[in-house]
Formats: C-alpha cells, sequence, structure tokens
C-alpha cells in the first residue's frame, strides 16, 4: 500500500537517495527502487528516471535542444525571402542558391560560410517557421479580398423605355447614306 507524501517532501526524498543510487549495486539498486515506490506511489520506471537525473528543477525555462540556426541565419534569410518577394518556404527553398548567387553577385550580401552552411541546410517548414514572426509583423491581419463584379452588373439591359432611342432602321439608312457618299466622290 502506497503513502501520499507532499511535493517537497518526495522532492527532499530524491535528493537524499539519488547518491546512494548512484553508487550503489544493482541489487542495492533494486532495493532502494522498491522503498521509493512503496513511500511515494510512483511506477517503478520512473523512479529510475527521477534517481538518474542531475537536478530536480524543473520549475524554469524548458530548453527545447541547442540552437542550430542563430540569429545571423534568421536575418540573412529574411533579406533573403524580401528580396524573393515574400514567397513562402518551399519555393524559397528551390529559388535559394540563383538567389544567394545573383545577390552576392550584385553586392547586395555577403555570407559567412557557417551561415551560408546552415542557411542551404534549412528545410522548407524550417525557413516558414524562421519566417513566423516577421511575417506576422508584415501582415498584421487578413487581407480582405474583393469580389470581382458580377458581369450583370456592368451590361446594361434595356428596358420597355429606351427602344425608342434611336429609332429602328437608323444605323442601316446612315450605312446606306455612306455608301453613296463614296460612291460620288469616287465617280
Amino acid at each position: 500500500m502506497s503513502m501520499k507524501i507532499s511535493r517537497s517532501a518526495k522532492e527532499e526524498l530524491i535528493a537524499v537517495l539519488r547518491e546512494r543510487y548512484r553508487i550503489s549495486s544493482k541489487k542495492e539498486k533494486s532495493r532502494i527502487l522498491d522503498e521509493f515506490k512503496a513511500l511515494t506511489g510512483s511506477h517503478r520506471k520512473h523512479a529510475i528516471r527521477l534517481l538518474n537525473e542531475h537536478s530536480v528543477d524543473h520549475k524554469g525555462k524548458h530548453d527545447y535542444g541547442r540552437r542550430i540556426y542563430n540569429e545571423a541565419v534568421r536575418e540573412t534569410l529574411v533579406i533573403i525571402w524580401e528580396a524573393g518577394d515574400r514567397i513562402c518556404g518551399k519555393r524559397l527553398k528551390a529559388i535559394l542558391p540563383a538567389l544567394v548567387d545573383a545577390m552576392e553577385r550584385h553586392g547586395h550580401l555577403q555570407l559567412d560560410p557557417e551561415v551560408r552552411r546552415c542557411l542551404f541546410a534549412a528545410s522548407a517548414s524550417t525557413m516558414d517557421r524562421l519566417l513566423q514572426p516577421v511575417r506576422k509583423e508584415a501582415r498584421p491581419g487578413k487581407r480582405k479580398r474583393r469580389r470581382p463584379k458580377k458581369p450583370s452588373g456592368s451590361v446594361r439591359v434595356r428596358t420597355f423605355a429606351d427602344w425608342n432611342d434611336p429609332l429602328p432602321g437608323y444605323l442601316e439608312l446612315i450605312s446606306i447614306v455612306l455608301l453613296l457618299s463614296m460612291s460620288v466622290r469616287v465617280g
């Protein structure tokens, strides 16, 4: 039967048992784990993980691994993204070598070899992730697209009142007059 102990008491117990557990033999470790399991009610595997850790302080900021792409890579990516007319990560990844080459050739960009290596090693999704804060600043809200006007709104529809202007046959009369005037000039 397991007993409930407070969190602070559990942390003190872990701190005391951790050093003993580290220097113990396999048989002693098994006995320590049994005692710990009986006192705290934890599973055996969880107790092993707790006693093998180096520190118990989990209150601080969680570190999600080492950072591969530093600020220099991100700033370079932003410059290239702006030069590429703010295209998506997949298209930016495809055009990146040609764009970097052209920008260096024209003197708009000078890259450190390490930054260049990291830039070309980044995947399209990583580029999108690195550009995400800049994209939010560049376009703070969704742009509303205007709907195209309906063609029926731009096409004039004649009603019964519009049929008097011009009179029927008006066009034919003008064309006959023009033809007669042309034949008179020629002849």
